[in-house]
């Protein structure tokens, strides 16, 4: 049986610039072919059950030559396979798509374009650069500033100075005297504004604007990493009126979020909104246990129960999936009281139409084990479906104060695996600036997934007292919100950044 390959246009960089479509295939891919100029972030949507294969190719370096990435994906798709080859920016603008799909054609092969946003237009607009503007210029010329191996072609300068318009150069760093001097050659005037942007849309995005006889020289004294793009127009000049990333509370940060895999991180959304570039890297799983024979054994008797405590999402999902299986629903609750760990916990409980009874002040399981303490009566009966590693003071302080509890395991926390992002390697070149925590787990399954990092480099953003201890005893460098909210946390990290200007 014939599979079907999906050739898709990643974007520039940040994930939010990828297309609903292209997010779709990803998730149901069997198998990702990715190039090296995929953001890091675009990873964390990649499903784990698909193989990955990098053909990233830079400057002087590729991993798979050309024809080898066509005869690999006609391959693994007549396997039988969902193939997508991800590409960055879009897979038609000097990503050689046309040549991925030659050979396809040619056996029959089914397969889909996905365009994606591309950088020459995406990257200005993240400046504070549009293209086009009817002071200025009406049209768009984009030139790829890669001469081909062994090729003989070359720019036409004068062609380009003609049209008035603004020009786009991708792939062409390295070559940024020639393309400048080829245009002044070719009459324009000296003056006319233009910019090299690093990195657009990414936490390494920089803009060094200035006029086509100077250009070279100010990207000499200031520095430039690829990949970067040059465009040359008097567009250029409205750069600093119109920036606007910058001036996002985040902008320019680089943030690893540990979030549970397979969980929805709200916290990433909320730091990408401030202008974050965010790693969703899973550092624990959680697995519901096969055998839920206690649970089911307790809900035979729920109504004998006086208090139902829930001390994450995760065992509100999986109580409530062994509930079903066993034909029961909500009513089956009616007269026992819920507590809940925390507004997350209470999030999920709201999905399932049920309402908190009880909340402690501060969101761990020593502050709701203390203070729901003082709510129960000598005689009460309390079930707490939760993880195996749970907290245990929650049910000695319960017990200390006469209740009786029934403390049952429901799901594991395992570490989770990655190998698509280098986390060690990011700390140790100063390329992340913290490491957000929602859990102790998350930060045990972040250090063992990086054994050989010194954890000394690791700004460790923690949502309480219990992950901030855990995190402290591995020697990170600690900070702690001042709630244990998602807003709070974000806040944090937000201060996080402002207290780095200073050094």
């Amino acid at each position: 049986m014939t599979g079907k390959v999906w050739l898709v246009g990643a974007g520039p960089g940040d994930p939010g610039l990828l297309t609903v479509k292209a997010v779709e295939i990803i998730k149901d891919a069997d198998l990702i072919v990715y190039d090296a100029l995929i953001g890091d972030s675009i990873f964390s949507l990649f499903p784990k059950e698909a193989e990955y294969i990098s053909v990233g190719k830079r400057s002087g370096n590729h991993t798979m030559p050309q024809e080898q990435i066509d005869v690999l994906l006609l391959e693994e798709a007549q396997k039988g396979k969902k193939v997508v080859r991800l590409k960055g920016g879009d897979p038609f603008l000097f990503g050689r798509g046309g040549e991925e799909l030659e050979l396809l054609a040619e056996h029959d092969v089914p397969y889909e374009i996905v365009p994606g946003i591309t950088s020459p237009i995406a990257v200005p607009a993240y400046n504070g650069i549009p293209v086009t503007h009817r002071d200025f210029t009406s049209s768009l010329h984009i030139i790829t500033g890669h001469r081909r191996k062994g090729s003989d072609e070359d720019i036409d300068f004068e062609a380009l100075v003609r049209t008035e318009g603004t020009l786009v150069f991708l792939m062409g760093i390295a070559r940024l005297s020639f393309i400048c001097g080829g245009l002044l050659e070719a009459g324009m005037d000296p003056d006319i504004p233009a910019a090299v942007l690093q990195q657009g849309t990414t936490a390494g995005q920089k803009r060094i604007v200035a006029t086509v006889g100077t250009l070279a020289d100010e990207v000499a004294k200031q520095g430039v990493e690829t990949p970067a793009i040059i465009i040359v127009g008097k567009v250029c000049s409205l750069a600093d009126a119109f920036a606007w990333y910058e001036k996002l509370p985040l902008a320019g940060s680089r943030v690893i979020v540990t979030r549970p895999r397979g969980m929805i991180s709200g916290m990433a959304a909320r730091l990408r909104k401030m202008g974050a570039e965010v790693l969703e890297l899973p550092s624990i799983e959680t697995v519901a246990r096969a055998d839920q024979s206690e649970l089911t054994e307790a809900l035979d008797s729920i109504g004998e129960y006086d208090w139902l405590v829930f001390t994450s999402p995760t065992g509100v999902r999986v109580f409530f999936d062994v509930l079903r299986k066993g034909n029961c629903d909500v009513r089956c609750l009616a007269g026992v009281r819920i507590a809940a760990i925390g507004t997350g916990t209470a999030k999920e409980l709201a999905a399932q139409n049920l309402l908190v009874d009880f909340m402690p002040s501060v969101y761990d399981g020593e502050t709701l084990g203390k203070e729901l303490a003082e709510q129960v009566g000598s005689d009460d009966r309390i079930l707490i479906p939760r993880a195996a590693v749970g907290n245990r003071q929650l049910v000695a302080e319960l017990e200390h104060a006469g209740a009786s509890v029934t403390d049952i395991e429901t799901y594991d926390t395992i570490d989770a695996s990655q190998d698509l992002v280098d986390e060690a390697a990011l700390f140790e070149s100063g390329k992340i600036d913290c490491a957000v925590f929602t859990s102790a787990s998350t930060v045990r399954g972040f250090v063992s997934r990086n054994p050989g990092l010194d954890f000394s480099l690791v700004r460790a953003a923690c949502i309480g007292k219990q992950t901030a201890r855990e995190a402290r005893a591995h020697g990170m460098e600690v900070y702690i919100s001042e709630e244990a909210t998602m807003d709070s946390l974000t806040q944090l990290v937000i201060s996080m950044k402002c207290s780095m200007k200073g050094r």
